[in-house]
């Protein structure tokens, strides 16, 4: 009996030890895959535009088309330029338009400290100034973006000469509709978990890392070169974590004078999207709509001369679903600066 259920204990041991080698072949594997699939995505789609050195740490610009004033185009939490695919290569046939990546996305290198709209800002006019573009700009910033448009035109206001926002986050958003922040806050767990899955090869075997959004078939090298990469997690988290200085310092802005300001707003009369979480009822999400849309209109009202668009059949990436409505607004309200025309006093929010 004894000797049995020894060699059955030997045969156990066997067993597991046998099941932990071929997990760790397997995550050793799947990790030197995924490292290999980014090496080789990354040699073979160089950036476009330049690397210029902004506090010691190389950031990624890409500006073309020529014109002024020059329209800068800052990307909501997380993204890199790729996310304006469907926007800059029209607009630079009307103006230079330039994209970037901020610190730690994209072709940009990590920096120190805190990933604030404040901190955002100073190395996006450092940014500009070692690209020589000392003229008034345009910012167009999207969602989170809106924020850091903001700190810029506070803290550079000389070197601004109008803002677009493209369904710009609101200083108000949380304390409006407080159960909606679960969209957007993730805990520390789920951040490494979702740094392990890339990092061992999971998402990449699954084919979610070669994935390239219809329309934007020409930057397709540009997208999977950046997708899939643990440390591009970790400045999406930066950000995420800095978020409510973010809110708190755009409270503080404004308002612009007359400063021209063009809003885009998503349609809030489309039905719920469904990867919004399930723990958020029709009535909160209906609630937090109505409240987006009243956070929309005080935006427009930053300046005199304000005009909002909610953009017909669209949700939150204007960019990408109605890349119409802006590629033809954009380049009128734009027109509209070069010539020093003035747009009317907070016109009435329209829908196109």
């Amino acid at each position: 009996m004894r000797s049995k259920g020894a060699r059955s204990w030997t045969w156990l041991r066997r067993l597991a030890l046998g099941l932990l080698t071929l997990l760790v072949v397997l995550g050793v594997s799947g990790a030197l895959f995924n490292a290999l699939a980014v090496a080789h995505y990354r040699r073979a789609a160089s950036p476009p535009g330049k690397l210029y050195a902004v506090n010691g740490h190389l950031m990624h610009l890409y500006c073309a088309g020529e014109g002024e004033p020059t329209l800068v185009l800052e990307s909501g939490m997380g993204e890199d330029f790729t996310s304006w695919g469907k926007i800059q290569p029209v607009l630079s046939n009307s103006t230079r338009t330039c994209s970037y990546d901020r610190a730690g996305l994209g072709w940009s290198d990590p920096q120190p400290g805190h990933r604030d709209s404040a901190s955002i800002a100073d190395q996006l006019h450092e940014l500009l100034r070692q690209a020589g573009i000392t003229g008034p700009v345009v910012l167009m910033g999207h969602s989170a973006g809106g924020l850091h448009i903001r700190a810029y035109a506070s803290r550079y206001s000389n070197s601004v000469a109008g803002l677009i926002f493209v369904d710009s986050s609101s200083p108000t958003q949380y304390r409006d509709a407080p159960y909606m922040a679960v969209m957007s806050q993730h805990s520390a767990f789920e951040y490494s978990a979702m740094k392990t899955l890339m990092t061992l090869g999971v998402f990449r075997t699954m084919g979610q890392c070669t994935a390239v959004p219809k329309g934007l078939e020409a930057y397709a090298g540009w997208i999977k070169a950046n997708t899939c990469v643990p440390a591009q997690v970790t400045a999406y988290q930066r950000e995420a974590s800095d978020l409510g200085s973010s809110l708190s310092e755009a409270a503080r802005t404004g308002p612009y004078g007359d400063l021209p300001i063009l809003v885009f707003s998503r349609d809030t009369r489309i039905p719920r999207p469904p990867q919004i979480p399930a723990v958020i009822t029709a009535v909160q999400w209906q609630q937090a709509e109505a409240a987006h849309d009243a956070q929309q209109e005080a935006i427009k009202q930053l300046s005199t001369h304000g005009r909002r668009i909610i953009a017909t059949g669209s949700a939150h990436y204007i960019q990408l679903e109605r890349p119409d409505l802006l590629n033809r607004e954009v380049a009128a309200f734009m027109r509209e600066v070069h010539a020093g025309s003035k747009q009317g006093d907070n016109v009435s929010t329209i829908y196109e």
